[in-house]
């Protein structure tokens, strides 16, 4: 106990934690990706392994990406931010090119590029938020110079651009958790709480005019009070239905590794959206605290390590992407466990799916980026080194 209190204590320790957690979380998530896919994936193909199998290609391309991610200089990384969200835009634009755009459960937010399916609104998340950055920087240094400067104008109209062409193609899980981050970021940089207090409202009344105007969201909402209904259950109520019967029969220790009966066909999404239904139902109640636990020392060391770092646009992006993977994270597990309507967002690095494991190991690439320049925690992670290898 007193050596953990002693690495806690330690600049490295975010560092270290972060590399822990996405490991751990990546090499569950492809353990519980092979489980919850293998049916689907004989049904489909022929073989249990071929879904998981483009999962591992995707996480070997993912952490070539995200290795070259974290050794981007600092100064690149500011270079790139102020043109990410014309590229993060002119991505999104692509789903809705005829030939190239894809629909998935009624939604066009996907392209298909020789016989892989690609999410572009994954990868303008990470563009958003390094562009937010950006322009915070800039609000920062007018201030320090005197210069009047307004945060809202600075960063709304780019907001709103990324959340029109998200929901062009009728993704209004993906707009929220964008919605989301938005709002974490101006947290961060000092929007007084009242002013939050009424963008969020006003953002809450048109995320209720589109789900009041779209008959299937409203089931889904109507689903949530009760997924066992006679009305609702062989609808929108099917998904969080056989999900909480999942989590529900997994108990304490849950029913073995690969012994889900929900994901033979009557949970849809088991290895996507659903995974943490399959873990819960597999491994248990200790399953998914260990889950839950890995995500709370990631989120809280991104946080950390945006706090020391040597920039603003580090901290800021840095936050910003705490904030993304905190929110995503809250969305789908309240989907899973009927806290809120399913929105259709994935959990991140462990959820099936190439574009939601490259964008979330770009992002965590930066952050290690982040914390290798930043002063404390470099000397710290040298001097660990210089003792290892002083040792004989």
């Amino acid at each position: 106990m007193a050596k953990s209190k002693n690495f806690l204590a330690k600049p490295e320790a975010s560092y270290y934690l972060v590399l822990i957690a996405v490991t751990a979380l990546t090499s569950l998530g492809l353990l519980m990706v092979l489980s919850a896919s293998a049916v689907r994936s004989l049904h489909e193909t022929g073989n249990s392994f071929s879904i998981v199998g483009r999962q591992a290609f995707f996480l070997i391309l993912a952490l070539m990406i995200g290795f070259l991610s974290m050794k981007l200089r600092a100064n690149l990384w500011e270079k790139i931010a102020p043109l990410s969200l014309l590229a993060s835009c002119a991505f999104l634009l692509l789903p809705q090119l005829p030939g190239l755009g894809k629909s998935v459960n009624g939604n066009t937010n996907w392209i298909s590029v020789a016989g892989f399916t690609i999410q572009p609104s994954e990868f303008a998340k990470m563009g958003f938020i390094i562009w937010c950055a950006a322009r915070l920087l800039k609000h920062d240094q007018r201030i320090a110079q005197g210069i009047k400067s307004n945060i809202w104008i600075s960063l709304t109209p780019g907001f709103l651009l990324v959340e029109a062409l998200i929901y062009a193609g009728k993704d209004l899980g993906t707009a929220v958790v964008v919605a989301l981050i938005f709002g974490g970021i101006l947290f961060i940089a000092g929007v007084p709480m009242k002013d939050l207090a009424f963008a969020g409202g006003a953002g809450g009344l048109v995320v209720g005019v589109l789900v009041l105007t779209h008959r299937n969201r409203l089931n889904r909402f109507f689903a949530l009070l009760d997924p066992f209904s006679v009305e609702y259950y062989k609808g929108a109520g099917w998904q969080p239905a056989h999900s909480l019967m999942g989590l529900a029969s997994g108990g304490l220790f849950g029913i073995g590794l690969g012994a889900s009966r929900q994901k033979w066909g009557t949970l849809a999404e088991a290895h996507t959206d659903f995974i943490f239904s399959v873990i819960g139902e597999e491994l248990g109640l200790l399953g998914t605290l260990s889950v839950l636990m890995l995500f709370a020392a990631l989120i809280l060391s991104i946080f950390k390590i945006a706090l020391g770092a040597s920039t603003s646009f580090e901290k800021y992006a840095t936050a910003g992407i705490g904030c993304w993977i905190s929110m995503q994270l809250t969305l789908n597990i309240g989907s899973v466990v009927g806290l809120i309507p399913v929105v259709g967002v994935t959990l991140p690095f462990m959820s099936y799916g190439g574009s939601s494991l490259l964008s979330v190991f770009i992002a965590a690439g930066f952050v290690l980026g982040v914390a290798r320049r930043t002063p404390n925690i470099r000397e710290s992670i040298l001097h660990r080194r210089n003792i290892k290898q002083s040792k004989p």
